[in-house]
């Protein structure tokens, strides 16, 4: 793959760091990525996915604009309220850099479409706010052997999980092997909208840290932010034995 001029000249800044270079940068070129959830945290990790240069990306959402989704979710303006997200993402993101390869999928995510949507994507980033869909986008990955990175947000909290299912060890059921009696989500409880920022800023920086295959990322580990405390913390994921997925 060579590189033109005005390739060169848009990423040098990532290019002329070491742990990347330019065989990283062909690497991300080469990378498929799929953004399941154009919420909160799905917007900014699309964002800084297209401008790090990911060759193909997919998105996932069946949901439309409203109003009380602009203090988070950066992608969309009050001119497209009551549009499909996942149609108006793809405006942006072809505005953004034309040369990505971007396919929307308009729909829900289930057990009858998840191989279709997700076979041909090596990294599934989940962004959305129900443990059904959760627990469905795991047991895939893992199925499948894929690089699962999955966030989840709630009032001034967030935490990032990373999963490589290309080799032994957790899964998400092993983290939460059932669903809380009662869900958290923002719809739900609130969110302060750096939040969403943050974690999904962070979401981004772990998928190019997996194509690029760095060290020190955060497979089997849950990252925990507290914003007002502005304090993280992590914590290792270890098998469950009583795991349903028999990790």
């Amino acid at each position: 793959m060579k590189f033109r001029y005005n390739q060169y000249r848009r990423f040098e800044k990532q290019i002329i760091l070491k742990k990347i270079g330019l065989k990283g940068q062909k690497k991300i070129f080469s990378s498929k990525v799929l953004v399941v959830g154009l919420g909160g945290l799905g917007c900014p990790l699309l964002i800084y996915l297209a401008n790090s240069g990911i060759g193909k990306i997919g998105i996932v959402d069946f949901d439309k604009i409203e109003l009380s989704n602009l203090n988070r979710q950066i992608l969309f303006s009050i001119n497209d309220i009551g549009k499909y997200k996942v149609n108006q993402a793809k405006k942006v993101i072809k505005k953004i850099n034309k040369k990505i390869k971007i396919k929307s999928f308009n729909e829900k995510l289930s057990i009858r479409n998840i191989n279709k949507i997700c076979k041909n994507y090596d990294i599934i980033c989940d962004g959305t706010d129900n443990f059904d869909t959760r627990y469905l986008i795991n047991d895939f990955c893992r199925k499948k052997n894929k690089i699962l990175i999955t966030s989840a947000i709630s009032k001034f909290d967030g935490h990032l999980m990373k999963f490589n299912f290309k080799k032994k060890g957790p899964c998400f059921r092993c983290f939460m092997p059932k669903p809380p009696e009662l869900e958290n989500n923002c719809q739900l409880e609130g969110i302060f909208s750096p939040v969403a920022g943050i974690m999904g800023s962070l979401q981004a920086n772990e998928v190019l840290k997996s194509i690029l295959k760095l060290r020190n990322d955060l497979t089997n580990q849950i990252l925990i932010f507290d914003a007002l405390k502005a304090d993280f913390r992590k914590l290792k994921i270890s098998i469950n034995s009583k795991c349903t997925n028999k990790c």
